[in-house]
């Protein structure tokens, strides 16, 4: 997850290839096109007319980067945003460095990069102008779309200054001089998302919208117990569907992030595909994860508990002597279920295999792993495969996994011609990577002053020794550790066939509920408001943990947003019976997060009323209309997975399988959401997860204070009832 830093090596390679002039400055024969745009780097060219062209390089999954990044740059080059053109850039980590759209680290990692892409580019126009004026580049200035020599009142448009500059040799990105932010005229302004009139008036935009002459469509059938093989298949009845051209069996792998076993079905529409797919006889063949279900899974769990920890991950102090030693103990059992990611658009891939060479058109958020899984399975070189990264209908960390693309790949390969695959609705809830359940142990001691001696958890996951499965972990810097002298973190793990990996704020999205819940259990039996409960353990401003570390955590930021929730929240006013407020905070995703939730609960129903959020992501917010969006975004997930949302398994196989059993929030249900940023002096990090995991237990905990109800296994369903 480091930086990719933008070396004059790397800038000068990109800028080369490109301006040259083989694509943009010039034709083929090296003479200069007096039309054609000028090309500056590999993420900027520059149009005669003024216009800018700006490369994003971060898949877009609906957070926004495919606007956020383009304004970083457009701020630094000194255009105006209504002068920009985006366009979305190939997957090709040669030129830009890393090009993934997931742990909400765009903005962390791409901030200084894609600041100084902007201050080159505009170096290089005033370099252009001096020689174009013949004057010192000291003495010139820009705004927006020009450079300005305010001695002599002389102005230039950058389009006149296109070609020149495009000739002339980047500069060292470490040396250049980058605004002031009291200068900025785009970042910390809001600005329309890129892609909104498209998405708004039905513009094919999406994977699924990708259309290619002579393409044809597929649909693949996997086993219901993950990575099982096909053991016999009739293909006749679907051969015979109008419409199909084929019909084969997959041999697969045992991969379950690779390709699985299974039958593809090719079609000239995707309906004929789907009716050859309902069409096929297949037995699959027995697989050790049919042993595997919910039920079972919870019995393992509950042996855990009772026979205690495989291992101890951390052990600060003397826990079972500060137990021992206190006024008073406070235990309870928390978990939470699998759940999917169900994004409205399902998988879905366009591949051409031919004469040796792959290309993709891919909703990814991870392009690499699935370049080089491609090329893998399909044994050809990475460097065949070509990658148009597409935009998303959500992503949620679903598709960081590439299992689809190859899929699409194989398929295509066995056919002349270009394949969509896919999936139904039905594929994507039971063929997901989910996020993977677990249960919590908690212990914790109060003093006779009711302050916290003492916390142990003893997590229950999944993986075999001191592995985990993907996403099961649980690191031991979780708050409170590191505040509590007395803190012990243990683990079990059990075997898992099921397929997990990272949702929305990945493992937090879980721990938040549970630690934030059990935190307000604790704050109720030391007789202390949740608040000001928190405020006290929270104690002096103060980093815990090295310096410089992602899981570094500043207990001052944390009280700032805590603070400044609880007051624009109305935190301790009196509420109509039936009615409840909830607290919790977290820190993720080098985010700090507080929620306050107001609840009305009324023969069994949850109604949430209103949401308050304040979040501390450094020192600006480039676009605050998407930051807004992604904190509601998150609210909304963290509502709608709370109250309803659960994936079961029995015979190793998921039992929901669309949005009747796995419902996800409706529009009349969503709350007014009132989002505070509290800017500090930190480097700006990213907003699409770091909401996400305080609110299950805000809004858990204000159901407690509208009923007296505790929940401590999600989702709350029925319990109300």
């Amino acid at each position: 997850m480091n930086a990719p830093i933008l070396s004059r090596r790397l800038f000068l390679a990109a800028s080369t290839a490109a301006g040259g002039g083989l694509m943009l400055a010039f034709d083929l024969e090296g003479e200069a096109r007096a039309a054609g745009p000028a090309t500056l780097s590999a993420y900027l060219k520059v149009s005669p007319g003024g216009k800018a062209t700006i490369a994003s390089k971060i898949p877009e999954v609906g957070q926004g980067m495919r606007t956020a990044l383009p304004m970083i740059i457009a701020e630094e080059l000194d255009v105006a945003w209504e002068d920009v053109v985006v366009e979305q850039a190939l997957a090709d980590t040669k030129v830009y460095g890393r090009q993934v759209a997931g742990g909400s680290m765009a903005t962390t990692l791409e901030w200084d990069g894609m600041r100084r892409v902007g201050a080159a580019g505009r170096w290089m126009l005033i370099q252009a102008a001096a020689a174009k004026l013949n004057v010192p580049a000291a003495e010139l200035t820009t705004e927006p779309g020009q450079v300005v020599h305010a001695a002599s009142g002389r102005k230039l448009a950058y389009g006149e200054l296109a070609q020149a500059a495009a000739a002339i040799a980047p500069p060292d990105p470490k040396t250049l001089a980058l605004k002031d932010p009291k200068a900025f005229r785009i970042i910390g302004k809001s600005h329309v998302q890129t892609d909104t009139d498209a998405i708004l008036t039905g513009k094919p935009l999406f994977g699924i919208d990708v259309r290619l002459p002579g393409m044809v469509y597929a649909t693949f059938l996997k086993a219901p117990t993950y990575a099982a093989k096909v053991a016999s298949a009739d293909l006749a009845a679907a051969k015979a569907v109008k419409g199909v051209r084929d019909a084969f069996v997959v041999e697969g792998g045992t991969a379950l992030d690779g390709l699985l076993p299974g039958v593809a079905v090719v079609a000239e529409s995707w309906w004929a595909a789907r009716r050859g797919r309902n069409a096929l006889d297949v037995a699959w063949a027995e697989h050790p994860t049919s042993a595997q279900s919910t039920a079972s899974l919870a019995a393992k769990a509950a042996e855990f508990a009772k026979a205690g920890p495989q291992r101890v991950a951390r052990a600060d102090g003397d826990v079972a002597a500060a137990l021992k030693g206190a006024a008073k103990v406070v235990s309870a059992a928390y978990d939470y279920p699998f759940i999917a990611h169900a994004p409205l658009e399902p998988q879905n891939c366009t591949a051409r295999v031919k004469d040796g060479k792959v290309e993709i058109w891919a909703p990814t958020q991870n392009p690499e792993p699935g370049r080089a899984l491609v090329a893998k399975t399909l044994n050809v070189p990475p460097e065949s495969v070509t990658i148009h990264l597409v935009r998303c209908g959500g992503g949620f960390g679903r598709r960081l996994i590439n299992d689809y693309m190859v899929e699409a790949a194989f398929i295509a390969s066995k056919v002349d011609a270009p394949v969509q695959l896919i999936w139904t609705r039905e594929d994507d809830i039971q063929h997901d990577f989910y996020r993977p359940g677990g249960w919590h142990n908690f212990t914790a001691g109060l003093d006779a002053k009711g302050d916290l001696v003492a916390w142990r958890d003893h997590f229950v996951s999944f993986g075999e020794g001191e592995t985990f499965v993907r996403s099961g972990g649980m690191n031991s810097t979780q708050f409170p550790a590191g505040a509590v002298a007395n803190y012990q973190h243990e683990v079990s793990v059990m075997p898992l066939g099921i397929p997990t990996g990272p949702l929305r704020a990945p493992g937090n999205n879980a721990f938040g509920f549970v630690i934030q819940s059990f935190t307000d259990e604790v704050a109720l039996a030391a007789k202390t408001d949740p608040v000001e409960f928190r405020r006290k353990l929270l104690g002096e401003p103060r980093l815990i943990g090295p310096e410089g570390q992602n899981d570094s955590f500043h207990t001052g930021r944390m009280r700032g947003v805590l603070d400044l929730v609880a007051e624009k929240s109305g935190w301790g006013r009196k509420l109509a019976k039936g009615r409840g407020l909830g607290v919790a905070c977290h820190f993720s995703h080098l985010g700090y997060v507080a929620v306050v939730m107001e609840v009305s609960v009324a023969k069994g129903e949850v109604k949430v009323e209103k949401v308050w959020v304040a979040a501390d992501v450094g020192r600006q917010i480039i676009n605050p209309t998407g930051a807004d969006h992604q904190v509601q975004g998150s609210i909304l997930d963290a509502i709608g997975s709370t109250l309803r949302q659960k994936i079961t398994f029995e015979n190793g196989a998921a039992v929901e399988s669309n949005f009747g059993d796995f419902p996800l929030l409706r529009m009349s249900e969503t709350p007014p959401i009132e989002v505070h940023y509290l800017l500090s002096d930190n480097r700006p990090t990213g907003l699409g997860e770091p909401v996400l995991p305080p609110a299950p237990a805000a809004l858990c905990n204000a159901i407690f204070a509208a009923t007296g109800k505790r929940i401590r296994s999600l989702p709350v369903g029925d319990q109300l009832a």
